[in-house]
């Protein structure tokens, strides 16, 4: 048998995908919740192949794998996903995944996946490998904080230091209200939710 790590929040997706491979090949040796978890089970277990949702609490299935690529694991893995956002499809392809599923349909096609992926092909669903190639051709590629524009790249960037919105309305000479503005305009643009997202994009692009 070929072992398998499912790391999704939601019982239900885990129980499902071990119903899908129950009599093939491949067998689930260990189910996490988060990224954390995966991470730990994985020195565990060992499995041949990480399966891993994107969207976890704490610690999602993007940086869970960009951990586990900076590590020096090459093992396969696949990402089970119900959407996913431009800026996650590139930083996981930049991390080198196997495999993108839609949660969609996936009891249909998630088994052919895994024995590509087990044999060292690359299997990602013809949409998201077009949106990939699509965004990368893009002129505003170049960096996390491309789409934004100079004021809003100096907001990412104290909010990178770690001040707070009146403190960054003071350094701008600019108000409280219209700070928390420019935020929810900044987390549109680049497809995030948080300041923590946004300080993290901040930090990556002053590392590149």
């Amino acid at each position: 048998m070929i072992p398998v790590l499912v790391a999704d929040d939601h019982g239900f997706i885990r129980a499902g995908v071990e119903a899908v491979l129950r009599g093939t090949r491949f067998s689930v040796v260990a189910a996490t919740a988060s990224g954390e978890e995966t991470l730990d089970a994985i020195k565990t277990h060992d499995p041949a192949i990480v399966l891993l949702d994107i969207n976890m609490p704490g610690m999602n299935g993007v940086q869970t794998l960009e951990v586990l690529r900076d590590r020096g694991d090459k093992r396969p893995v696949v990402l089970l996903t119900a959407e996913i956002n431009d800026r996650q499809l590139i930083s996981v392809m930049r991390a080198g995944v196997e495999g993108i599923v839609s949660k969609d349909g996936a009891e249909d096609g998630l088994v052919d996946v895994l024995e590509k992926v087990h044999g060292g092909q690359k299997a990602i669903e013809p949409i998201f490998l077009q949106r990939a190639i699509d965004l990368s051709l893009r002129p505003d590629a170049q960096g996390p904080l491309a789409k934004l524009n100079p004021r809003e790249r100096k907001i990412a960037g104290l909010v990178a230091r770690g001040l707070r919105n009146r403190d960054i309305g003071a350094e701008l000479g600019i108000g409280e209200g219209t700070v928390k503005v420019y935020l929810h305009t900044m987390y549109q643009k680049l497809g995030i939710d948080n300041r923590t997202e946004l300080a993290l994009l901040a930090v990556n692009e002053q590392d590149n």
